[in-house]
């Protein structure tokens, strides 16, 4: 049976447009994922709202799991803040496994997201939650929280975000 460590952003202090935070709306988006997830026979393991970011990385470590998925939203800067648009997925730069699965990911966004041509995939040696897990991983920025759009598209599509990302770690592990 494959196994998944899911770890929805701990970050509590980013405000969601609209209200809420980052780490409330992804933690939903988590929730949503669970019963796909378990139809597909995929055991799932998750952080928990208050951990840090080191202890998420350290207990996907030591869970022996298949691979590691970030999920999240994202925030322009502030000159630009609620200006952008679009899923960003990442992966390390140097594993095929993370591009495998970011690239199943965004796949799955462009058939959800109102505009697929926003949908990106890129490499990243930065991100810590990539490069300090044990397994293959991958972050997703489901789509801008500070963007009144895109915030209002993730609040009324958690359980489509959720089976989207469920259905592409299922593909990733063969299962459909």
């Amino acid at each position: 049976m494959p196994r998944i460590y899911l770890s929805p952003s701990l970050q509590e202090y980013n405000p969601f447009y609209g209200g809420g935070s980052e780490e409330e709306v992804m933690n939903l988006i988590a929730d949503a994922m669970e019963p796909y997830l378990a139809a597909d026979g995929i055991e799932y393991l998750r952080n928990a709202p208050e951990m840090t970011l080191g202890q998420a990385i350290a207990d996907s470590n030591n869970s022996n799991v298949d691979f590691h998925l970030a999920i999240h939203s994202n925030a322009a800067p502030p000159p630009v803040a609620g200006t952008r648009r679009g899923p960003v997925v990442y992966y390390y730069a140097t594993s095929p496994y993370g591009r495998q699965m970011a690239e199943l990911i965004a796949d799955e966004l462009r058939e959800i997201y109102p505009d697929p041509s926003k949908v990106q995939v890129l490499p990243t040696t930065t991100l810590r939650e990539l490069r300090r897990t044990n397994a293959p991983s991958a972050l997703v920025e489901v789509a801008y929280h500070d963007n009144p759009e895109d915030a209002a598209w993730i609040r009324g599509n958690i359980d489509e975000i959720g089976k989207a990302l469920s259905n592409a770690v299922a593909a990733y592990f063969g299962l459909r």
